[in-house]
């Protein structure tokens, strides 16, 4: 990876993305996606400004890595189990219907059985990313519909893991025995975290905490350290970075942190935005577009209308069950990670991945819309809608 490209890809997206937002902030559009036609427009698929989007993908990957380290900041670890518990089957079952209806969808519009259900496992899963982007940080850290998505989305982001493994070959057992493996790793991770960040982390946060340059550096380490040892046994960044953050959100520092990071998250995530446009490949896309129209509308509409059901059997008030299933109405960046995989393995053909691609993109589109015109959100481009 080349210094000056680096350099050179960063100015094309930060000015792109002044340029683009700008524009849609005058026209009243959600800003996210002027990132991602901006990435549309610039990237390889498009003018080839960007001629190759992994490096920007790479570095794209930190944002997501901080969103979830600051979820956790602000979510202490005797709630989290709650949480679990009070979600689990909702999103066992959620995941089932919409498996099933998407595959058989999938197999309908002439895809083979196999692609069919990598289809279908794909877009099951919700978008961590633009739930959490859109929903006020107030909401999220402190009411009731911000927890429920919270769990729901991390329980997600654990059976994308086991897909994601079971896909690749790394481990050669039967999926009966990846999800208590998983979980076992799980509980190893959290505890050995919660020990250190307990008897070391917290200790060094008391003992320096007027040297501020120091708590941001330490948070940082500490952060990326779980994420890569998360990663390293077969789990991912997210989730290990989302363990880091609740084993200090103990400490009363914990806030202070929180909005130290900020702008460091802001910015990555834009990398991210912008790489989900960057590698929407058009030749391919324009292959499946029937198939991809179909699915997304099936994505799109039955997602909204499962979730609402399953949220009111379980109790949730019509408000809240429907405030939840719209902002859990879209696709997940793990559907692209899933296709990758697949693809890359040789157990797909480029025309499935390609459609999951469309479907995400739509679903990204679409979803954002939806919230930004009928709830309040950080980003809103209506003052009177914007809440943080």
């Amino acid at each position: 990876m080349n210094f000056h490209n680096i350099i050179y890809e960063l100015m094309l997206v930060y000015t792109g993305a002044a340029v683009f937002s700008t524009l849609f902030l005058f026209l009243k559009q959600p800003i996210i996606l002027s990132y991602i036609f901006l990435g549309m427009l610039i990237g390889p698929y498009g003018f080839g400004l960007i001629n190759e989007a992994d490096h920007v993908e790479k570095l794209s990957h930190f944002g997501i890595i901080l969103l979830l380290f600051l979820i956790g900041l602000n979510l202490h670890p005797n709630k989290l189990l709650g949480l679990f518990k009070t979600t689990f089957f909702v999103t066992i079952i959620t995941c089932v219907i919409f498996s099933g209806v998407i595959a058989t969808i999938a197999f309908l519009c002439k895809f083979p059985i196999f692609d069919s259900l990598v289809i279908g496992v794909s877009l099951m899963f919700s978008s961590t990313v633009i739930g959490l982007k859109l929903i006020p940080t107030s909401d999220l850290h402190h009411q009731h519909i911000g927890k429920i998505m919270l769990s729901i989305l991390l329980l997600q982001d654990i059976f994308a893991i086991i897909i994601i493994l079971f896909l690749s070959g790394q481990v050669n057992e039967e999926i009966s025995w990846l999800i208590p493996i998983v979980i076992f790793k799980l509980i190893i991770l959290s505890t050995l975290s919660l020990i250190t960040a307990k008897y070391l982390i917290l200790w060094l946060f008391n003992k320096f905490c007027e040297y501020q340059e120091y708590i941001f550096i330490i948070s940082l380490g500490w952060c990326l350290l779980v994420a890569e040892i998360a990663t390293q046994i077969g789990l991912s960044y997210e989730i290990g970075a989302f363990i880091a953050g609740v084993c200090i959100a103990i400490s009363p520092i914990s806030l202070v942190i929180s909005e130290k990071l900020k702008p460091l998250r802001e910015f990555f995530l834009i990398l991210f935005f912008f790489a989900v446009g960057a590698n929407f490949d058009f030749g391919l896309a324009s292959e499946v577009v029937i198939s991809g129209l179909i699915i997304g509308a099936t994505v799109i509409i039955l997602k909204p209308y499962v979730f609402e059901k399953a949220f009111l059997q379980s109790g949730e008030s019509p408000l809240i069950s429907k405030e939840l299933s719209l902002r859990l109405g879209q696709g997940s960046e793990f559907a692209l990670f899933i296709a990758y995989t697949a693809l890359h393995n040789g157990q797909i053909i480029k025309q499935t991945s390609s459609v999951i691609q469309v479907v995400v993109l739509l679903s990204f589109i679409f979803s954002t819309y939806i919230v930004m015109s009928n709830y309040d959100s950080p980003i809103s481009a209506d003052s009177s809608e914007r809440r943080d």
